[in-house]
């Protein structure tokens, strides 16, 4: 199975687009993705889908550093409840560890990796789309916003040593030298960050004004979605504990800056449980995940926060009926019913 991406992974691309004088509605469609999915970012859609867009509207722009412009529109307030998350971390090891683990919960394509030696650290971002093709634009968009974030947590002295693409130079560097200050270098072995290991223990930054007012939408439920407020922002901040073990009302309330009490009263008021909607997001990833194939039982039992396979199997055949195995070996949500039980 082909790996997937979410909307999310094409924030800000409409506004580009725009600014480009192109018209992104019949890009989208020239890739066979649906214009109305942009609203709804957590939606699933092939990754390769995504880079074949990237490198459709860079080549129609004459634009070949696309995915740099859209790395320069990224924000930390752009991930979302994982932004308040990691806000949380005490130091950029940290911050870096929690988002590589949740790369998959976004992008199943991208794979992010930590290496130190000798005093040195690298992330190395790699992209595997399961196709050949062209993936320049996907590349500096993902290194783009690695370092648009680790900028914005780190503190304002921060200068890692180098931003690295395998790639050649783009023909106009302006975008390049505005976002990277002349850190980047091309025609390197990788693509990704270079630093210092000490940066790694620099302390996380103060939260920010933008990431304080998104805050206070999350909590007043401001904006488009009419879906319960509390409810679907308590999902999202649960998606990304999930994995790393914090998954806890107090951890989710501590987030959005309540007491326990208040998110359990604002959860009731919609009709439901914090128990109720950690078990319903867990339900939603595990289908996703197990039908998905790219993943062991052992990896999606650590994401889902459960603390052994067999545990998890036990949960699953509760919710599904089945057992893991058998919802990959059926198909996932959409096998018919009687496969899913024939095994049973």
């Amino acid at each position: 199975m082909k790996p997937l991406a979410r909307y999310a992974s094409l924030a800000n691309f409409v506004e580009l687009a725009r600014s480009l004088d192109l018209e992104p509605v019949r890009l989208l469609r020239s890739v066979g993705l649906d214009p109305g999915g942009v609203a709804l970012q957590d939606r699933w859609i092939p990754a390769s889908a995504v880079a074949d867009l990237l490198e459709r509207t860079a080549a129609q722009a004459r634009c070949d550093d696309l995915g740099t412009r859209l790395a320069e529109l990224r924000r930390l307030s752009h991930l979302g409840p994982l932004s308040l998350v990691l806000r949380e971390e005490p130091d950029i090891r940290s911050a870096l560890t929690l988002l590589i683990r949740h790369e998959r919960m976004y992008n199943e394509a991208l794979h992010t990796s930590l290496r130190v030696a000798d005093g040195v650290a690298t992330v190395r971002v790699d992209l595997d789309l399961g196709r050949p093709g062209a993936d320049r634009q996907s590349i500096d968009l993902a290194v783009g916003v690695l370092y648009t974030l680790m900028r914005e947590l780190s503190p304002p002295t921060w200068r890692p040593l180098a931003v690295s693409f395998v790639h050649s130079p783009p023909v106009n560097s302006g975008t390049s030298l505005r976002l990277f200050g002349g850190l980047a270098r091309y025609d390197r072995a990788f693509n990704g960050i270079t630093m210092y290991e000490a940066d790694l223990d620099r302390r996380i930054r103060e939260s920010d004004p933008q990431l304080l007012h998104y805050t206070r939408r999350m909590l007043s439920g401001e904006g488009a979605d009419t879906r319960p407020a509390v409810a679907v922002r308590t999902r999202q901040l649960i998606e990304m504990l999930l994995p790393t073990g914090r998954c806890s009302v107090e951890q989710v309330a501590r987030s959005l800056g309540v007491d326990r009490r208040t998110v359990h009263r604002r959860l009731a008021a919609e009709g439901t449980t914090f128990t109720a909607v950690v078990d319903d997001t867990r339900a939603g990833l595990a289908g996703h995940l197990v039908a998905s194939r790219l993943y062991s039982f052992a990896e999606i039992a650590a994401t889902l926060g459960f603390s052994s396979p067999s545990n998890f199997s036990r949960w699953f055949r509760g919710r599904y009926g089945c057992t893991p195995r058998q919802w990959r070996t059926a198909g996932g949500p959409h096998a018919p019913a009687a496969r899913l039980t024939s095994d049973l």
